[in-house]
């Protein structure tokens, strides 16, 4: 591992610079992430990551802002309101996120530009149709705080789920209480199972 964390590193710090995250490919909730902030640090962040994946990813760390939308639908899917994750810890980690108590706080609906918002949610729609979702995801993007320009950062197909969850809370502040999320996501899986029982299974 750490030899090849050492070739990793040559080619990271040239390419994206200090300071930069490397987290592993497949685990959720900022599992196995390690903000490298000087290169001793990089080998012992490879190895973390490497212990919850056999693959890593190694990003650019910018000075941006946590933005979530939630998405739903099937063919036509709609996009919430914007939610602010704001953390108060160095980044978003999984103490910050389950842990801590005050590890972060979230603002609903995020205080952005009508034109940059509206952007931002339609991006969001673009992302979840091009990976082919359905039924509902959460789509979180970081907002460059200089810039202003955003990125797609990840799409999440099983959001959290309970009434104080981003997703619902979104939901809520479009107009669509909890409720009826439900109603519309049961509708949504009804719609989808009718159209897989239509697909041909065989050759004649």
């Amino acid at each position: 591992m750490a030899k090849q964390s050492a070739i990793n590193h040559g080619n990271a710090v040239n390419k994206l610079g200090l300071p930069l995250f490397v987290k592993p490919v497949c685990a959720g909730s900022s599992v196995g992430v390690k903000k490298v902030k000087e290169q001793a640090m990089f080998a012992e962040a490879m190895d973390f990551a490497l212990q919850f994946d056999v693959r890593v990813i190694i990003e650019q760390a910018i000075d941006c802002r946590e933005i979530e939308c939630a998405v739903l639908g099937n063919e036509d899917p709609a996009a919430s309101v914007l939610g602010e994750i704001t953390s108060n810890h160095e980044f978003y980690s999984y103490e910050a996120k389950y842990i801590d108590p005050a590890g972060a706080v979230s603002r609903i609906p995020a205080q952005i530009d009508g034109s940059l918002a509206e952007a931002i949610r339609k991006t969001a729609v673009a992302g979840y149709l091009a990976l082919g979702c359905s039924s509902m995801a959460r789509v979180d993007f970081f907002l460059d705080k200089k810039s202003n320009e955003f990125y797609l950062n990840e799409i999440n197909t099983l959001p959290g789920f309970t009434s104080i969850s981003m997703y619902p809370k979104l939901w809520e502040a479009t107009g669509l209480q909890y409720s009826d999320l439900l109603d519309r996501l049961i509708t949504l899986a009804q719609e989808r199972h009718k159209r897989k029982l239509a697909i041909k299974t065989e050759v004649n």
